[in-house]
């Protein structure tokens, strides 16, 4: 196994479709996508309940725009630095390329969303392909959402 990352977001305001996620890997160092977490705190009532559809997308060659570049963070924190680059909520999606949908689904915001994919499902991404990987909001919100997320990322090699 490789080293294990985590890219969050938290408190984000959210009104418009967007990467809530990007990833692109480094040289030689392929990423493994283990687990997906995103979560809502301003709608809380029945009236504010609605569906937001999400995909796991690889295949990009040029990223987004509008959002922010956090810093992985090792789950174990004796690791190094994450060689592959993280962007999180860009509000100009990544277009460049062929997109290939490795993962559709749709969420109840009131719910949140938790996606543990089992090993042989997770989606990868390497640098070989020139490619990024990305987890899409393909949705546009009814109203503004206060969101925040994790992804939880094998960096290999």
């Amino acid at each position: 196994m490789g080293r294990m990352y985590s890219v969050s977001f938290t408190a984000v305001a959210v009104t418009a479709q967007q990467d809530f996620f990007e990833i692109t890997p480094a040289d030689d160092k392929p990423c493994v996508i283990h687990a997906l977490y995103l979560a809502q705190s301003s709608d809380a009532g029945d009236a504010a309940d609605e569906q937001l559809a999400i995909r796991v997308v690889r295949g990009h060659s040029t990223s987004g725009s509008g959002g922010s570049a956090p810093t992985p963070r090792p789950m174990n924190p004796s690791d190094t630095a994450a060689g592959f680059a993280s962007e999180v909520n860009n509000t100009t999606i990544a277009s460049s390329g062929t997109g290939v949908d490795l993962h559709a689904d749709a969420f109840n915001v009131r719910a949140g969303y938790q996606m543990i994919w089992t090993p042989e499902m997770r989606p990868q991404v390497s640098q070989g392909a020139g490619v990024t990987l990305c987890v899409r909001l393909v949705t546009t919100p009814a109203d503004s959402l206060t969101m925040s997320g994790t992804l939880l990322v094998e960096e290999q090699g």
